[in-house]
């Protein structure tokens, strides 16, 4: 069974300690979900003709409920200490390499984040490649790409704006994410990515 993560969260800027509370609520449903349906599947199995139906259905929302709390954990936990800035080091040279300036790739990771329509806007690391990709998630399960190892995981459904920023304030929002983010976890999971 998996267990919520706790994330101590200082004041932050632009995004209010209720929202960041009231959106760790919604992260702690996606933890006791993503039990419940193990726990549904294993207690329907004892009859797997009779229910074969119901258990792909529950494997199928399975997905939904553990990326919507393993994002929030890669979420949260890159506020976690405060901001600090990217260190000179192999993150921001593959940065540098792949996009020519820090500007160019935040540029590009706020239109991203941008985009209309519910979802997560990731950096994650291609192992195979050895390259950084930006990419989007429709919810927080479809179009994530497989094999690629999360860096950043930026929330834009509206619940992680809306009650700080209103729908309008939604670049003010990556903005600020951006501003309160802690660089050095960013940079260690980069490493562990590796």
């Amino acid at each position: 069974m998996y267990q919520e993560k706790t994330f101590e969260i200082k004041d932050l800027v632009g995004i209010s300690a209720k929202s960041i509370e009231e959106h760790y609520k919604l992260y702690l449903g996606y933890v006791k979900n993503a039990n419940g349906i193990l726990s549904a599947i294993k207690e329907l199995s004892t009859d797997l003709e009779k229910n074969t139906y119901t258990i792909s259905e529950l494997r199928r929302r399975f997905s939904f409920e553990f990326d919507g709390m393993r994002n929030h954990e890669y979420y949260f936990s890159a506020l976690v200490g405060g901001h600090t800035p990217l260190s000179d080091g192999p993150l921001k040279e593959m940065i540098l390499s792949q996009w020519g300036s820090f500007d160019t790739f935040m540029n590009e990771y706020i239109s991203l984040a941008l985009t209309r329509g519910i979802g997560w806007a990731i950096l994650s690391y291609d192992k195979q490649q050895e390259k950084l990709v930006l990419s989007w998630a429709d919810e927080q399960h479809l179009g994530m790409l497989t094999g690629l190892a999360p860096i950043i995981m930026l929330d834009m459904w509206e619940h992680s704006f809306v009650y700080d920023y209103q729908p309008s304030g939604k670049k003010q929002y990556v903005l600020d994410y951006f501003a309160n983010l802690n660089w050095s976890v960013i940079e260690k999971n980069f490493i562990e990515a590796k």
